[in-house]
């Protein structure tokens, strides 16, 4: 699939949207210069910067102001209600419960299967999605901390500044990265070391912060009544910031520990090698990261005072001028502005041009880019990626040419790469594109990438999957620029962008305020996702570089092992390069024929153009109400009167005891949902890019099908994947591809010592739980696809179906969903009540010690959890237990990770396990810095 636009929502929270009818919406424009509006609480009259671009959907209040130092700011003024909630989420938000419903996802390459709740969307590594930009592609992810969402709605504050890895200097590398850690250490005006973290956590706070190559981006939130104050507290590590010379040990620890569990990522390996084949001189080469070596034991050896660089490196970059800040509260826009005038007018100004590396164009132009790189996975996985490095992009955002091109290039329905790869069981899923993470993208290159998983078949025939994608690319360069398909793009990007969904005000304000070093202040809001104007010219010239002499082929699989003898120097990879064969190199050089059936996608069905908000057909309830209740189901359903917006949220239980009858059942039963989604890829890959977004999900106890998106074309999606449902079929080759597939992920799963550890864990709490181990072995057993569909018939024969409808139906509409599945499955009630929870042990109330080996012998990755167990989970307890992990979050992290540098990942965390409540605390470290014992 393409790379999606990194912004798809706003903030706040919408009470009325744009016009109450069935018509697209227009195209948005700017308003006017700056304009008054109404009065506010009878006190004052906002005035508003109206040259900013936003959604008819979004209530909250913009001004763009600079102060005397340099410093630019918006501010965002969100008067709408108390309360923010996501519409597109809460209805999905579970109680971190622990029937798997995990939010632990893999950010990594997946593996193209849906075990352990991953789907298409979340495969391949997170530098190939646009989605997000932290943690990989050369940014360095500081002070990670888990946070719980809330539906209460914070005040937020995000700081950008225009400085990254790439001002590394060359004898520290690493250095932008480790002050980003340390200016956290405490101020002038508040010098506890971890004053900061602790003001926020007594308020319901949070914070975090990330180094890109070029930027760098610090942000928090808070309750609103201690806005004022944490936004002070937060601009003094800008305007003074202690770093005390004895943390500086200290937080090297920290740094080194967020380094050693990156190393086992295979996306944060693939990016080390790839900056590695850059020219010498170029900074994408550097080592981002930093680690113990590089801050701490080089330094001393070389007599490098560490302390002083880093006093050096703020004062030289940490200046005003460079910065853009983003700050949103219930507050009028006259309060912001005088609390950021008064606080942030302090913060320095060097006076010193912005660094600046647009002049190191072509950092790829080398004899060794254009080759072919076999690379040794950590995991269990055949992956291609073919890369291309462009003239910077960014200054065509109105245009978007990569992501058009990546839309076409992703496009899984018929006609397309993807397709013709899936029919022959050679790739189970592709993305194309550029995620715009400092890595993809920056004032020096651009690249353009298509990763694809592949099978063990399509490993053998790679060079056959290479052609392939040549050939897409050759069709597209002959057919030119299509006016129709851009407008198709542009009207998708448009709906979404008219009737936005909201996200937290951290995530918003994060996102803005870096927008605001790319884009000019009318695009602030929209730069990153709107297609403003089509330029056939500027799209033809980025195609025109996406030729097969100018590619980069990297080949990851286990085969390699033994077979790369070269490394790279600071993730360790094993990896070789080779010329691309002469026959290849020869065809590809030449006019070498399309394949046929290769072909531009069709209009798309999926597409909304029916925005009317429905009349109600029952009384308004607060909460979703069981509107049929029988033997072979039940339905809840609420009609939305509050967000107002013609979107839908759907979800069905297919549930049956059937699935946990023995491990092969289970195996049987995520073999089943692969092919079904597999089955149902190419059909609705139109419904998934037009913002319908399905997904089906292998639950302990049954099928889950969750839709979510514009309602106008939700009924059709549904009804047929029940239709697939109903008349699933799988090709022998299928099975034994998605049989393959799962073994390598069951053994990916158990590879990681976070996982593993999670799956010892709950089969000791649950009763009858079957652990991934008992998985694996069974899947060995060479099951048939005889015995799938024996098991499917089986499934289809006796359930029970549990669901919910919210948004924008009636009640009338939302009893047809139920009754389309008990039609088309036709299938007999359960003879009991489905069940949907595990029975949990109660821990004896002594002290028990489980060790585990990793599987992993090369990874030094370790953690240690501590569980204590609680009791049977009701709703004062549950606030308690919550409370708890609240006031132990900080004191956890200052005393384990800050000052017994014991990893980097430390935190409590409130478990519900299948009903029954504990609480843990877990340290992420690395085995060869402590040992583990125990009594």
């Amino acid at each position: 699939m393409p790379q999606k636009n990194k912004s798809k929502s706003s903030s706040g929270t919408v009470q009325a949207a744009g016009p109450d009818s069935g018509e697209p919406p227009p195209a948005p424009e700017p308003r006017a210069s700056l304009a008054s509006g109404d009065n506010v609480e009878g006190v004052e009259t906002v005035l508003e910067d109206l040259q900013i671009i936003k959604s008819p959907s979004d209530p909250k209040k913009y001004r763009y102001i600079e102060l005397n130092n340099g410093l630019k700011a918006l501010l965002i003024s969100d008067l709408s209600q108390e309360h923010c909630t996501d519409t597109s989420e809460q209805p999905e938000t579970e109680d971190d419960d622990e029937e798997e419903d995990d939010s632990e996802e893999d950010d990594e390459e997946d593996d193209g299967s849906t075990e352990e709740h991953s789907s298409e969307e979340e495969e391949l590594d997170s530098s190939e999605h646009g989605e997000d930009s932290k943690g990989s592609g050369g940014s360095c992810e500081g002070r990670t901390k888990k946070k719980k969402g809330s539906s209460e709605k914070q005040s937020a504050a995000a700081l950008c500044i225009c400085v990254g890895s790439f001002s590394d200097p060359e004898d520290l590398p690493g250095l932008a990265h480790f002050l980003e850690h340390m200016v956290f250490m405490g101020s002038e005006k508040y010098p506890a070391e971890n004053g900061f973290d602790a003001f926020l956590k007594k308020h319901g706070g949070s914070d975090n912060a990330s180094t890109d190559c070029e930027r760098t981006i610090f942000q928090f939130d808070v309750q609103r009544k201690y806005f004022r104050e944490a936004l002070d507290r937060w601009a003094q590590f800008f305007i003074c910031p202690l770093m005390i010379e004895d943390a500086i040990d200290r937080e090297v620890e920290a740094v080194d520990s967020e380094y050693q569990l990156a190393r086992p990522s295979d996306s944060h390996r693939k990016e080390m090698l790839f900056g590695s084949l850059a020219k010498p001189n170029h900074p994408m080469s550097k080592f981002c990261w930093g680690n113990a070596q590089t801050l701490k034991h080089e330094p001393k050896e070389k007599k490098i005072n560490t302390y002083e660089r880093l006093r050096e490196f703020w004062r030289r970059y940490y200046s005003a001028h460079y910065m853009t800040l983003t700050v949103q509260s219930r507050e009028t826009l006259d309060t912001l502005e005088e609390w950021v005038r008064e606080i942030f007018i302090k913060v320095p100004n060097n006076g010193q041009p912005r660094p600046d590396f647009s002049n190191l164009q072509d950092p790829f132009n080398t004899p060794d880019f254009s080759k072919l790189y076999r690379v040794v996975p950590v995991r269990k996985i055949h992956a291609l990626t073919i890369s291309w490095a462009l003239p910077p992009q960014g200054k065509h955002y109105r245009v978007k040419p990569l992501h058009y091109i990546s839309w076409l290039i992703g496009h899984e329905g018929a006609g397309s790469i993807l397709s013709m790869l899936r029919k022959k069981c050679w790739a189970l899923a592709l993305f194309g594109g550029n995620s715009e993470t400092g890595f993809d993208q920056n004032t020096t290159y651009s690249i353009f990438s298509i990763s694809i998983t592949l099978t063990d078949e399509g490993y053998q025939n790679f060079f056959q999957v290479v052609h392939l994608v040549f050939q897409y690319l050759k069709m597209l360069q002959k057919l030119g620029p299509q006016l129709r398909i851009y407008e198709e793009i542009q009207k998708i990007e448009a709906n979404e962008f008219h009737y936005q969904e909201q996200t937290d005000p951290i995530e918003f304000v994060e996102n803005i305020c870096e927008n605001m070093q790319l884009f000019p202040k009318e695009d602030f809001l929209c730069g990153d996702q709107l297609m403003f104007e089509y330029n056939p010219e500027v799209i033809s010239r980025a195609l025109a570089l996406l030729t097969p002499e100018r590619a980069n082929l990297l080949l990851l699989s286990p085969e390699h092992e033994g077979r790369c003898l070269l490394k790279e120097k600071w993730f360790g990879t094993q990896y070789s390069l080779e010329d691309i064969p002469q026959e290849w190199s020869d065809q590809w050089a030449g006019d070498f024929p399309l394949n046929p059936a290769l072909h531009l996608p069709a209009e798309n069905k999926f597409i909304a153009t029916d925005f009317t908000l429905k009349t109600p057909d029952c009384p308004h309830t607060e909460f979703p109400v069981k509107i049929i209740d029988h033997s072979r189901g039940r339905l809840w359903f609420k009609k939305d009167n509050k967000f107002k917006i013609p979107k839908a949220y759907i979800r069905f239980n297919l549930l049956t005891p059937l699935i946990q009858e023995s491990p092969e059942n289970l195996v049987l039963f995520d073999i089943f949902v692969n092919i079904l989604v597999h089955n149902l890829a190419e059909p609705l890959y139109d419904a998934d890019v037009a913002q319908l977004e399905y997904k089906l999900v292998p639950g302990d106890h049954g099928l889950v099908i969750r839709l979510k998106g514009f309602n106008h074309k939700l009924p059709l999606l549904l009804n047929l994947i029940v239709d697939y449902l109903a008349d699933f079929t799988a090709a022998p080759d299928v099975f034994s591809m998605f049989a393959e597939q799962l073994k390598k992920t069951y053994f990916n799963i158990l590879i990681k010592p976070e996982r593993l550890g999670k799956d010892v864990r709950l089969q000791i709490l649950e009763h009858c739980r079957w652990s991934v181990i008992q998985k694996y072995e069974a899947i060995m057993k060479n099951l048939t696809v005889d015995e799938l569909m024996q098991f499917v018939t089986k499934f289809k024969a006796k359930m029970y179906v549990e669901g919910l409808v919210q948004g924008n139906f009636t009640s009338a509409e939302s009893k047809e969903f139920l009754q389309y599945f008990v039609e088309r499955l036709q299938f007999e009630p359960l003879q009991a009540e489905p069940p949907v929870l595990f029975r949990v042990v109660e821990l004896p109330q002594k002290h028990h010690l489980c060790k585990v080996q990793s599987l992993n012998k090369s990874d030094a990755n370790s953690e240690v959890t501590v569980y204590y167990q609680s009791g049977l989970k009701n709703l004062r307890e549950h606030t308690l237990m919550e409370l708890l992990v609240m006031h132990m979050e900080e004191p956890c992290f200052d005393f384990l990770r800050t000052k017994e540098t014991l990893g980097y990942q430390v935190y409590p965390t409130c478990r519900n396990t299948s009903g029954v409540l504990g609480f843990s605390v877990t340290v992420e470290t690395q085995a060869t810095k402590f040992r583990l014992c125990g009594k």
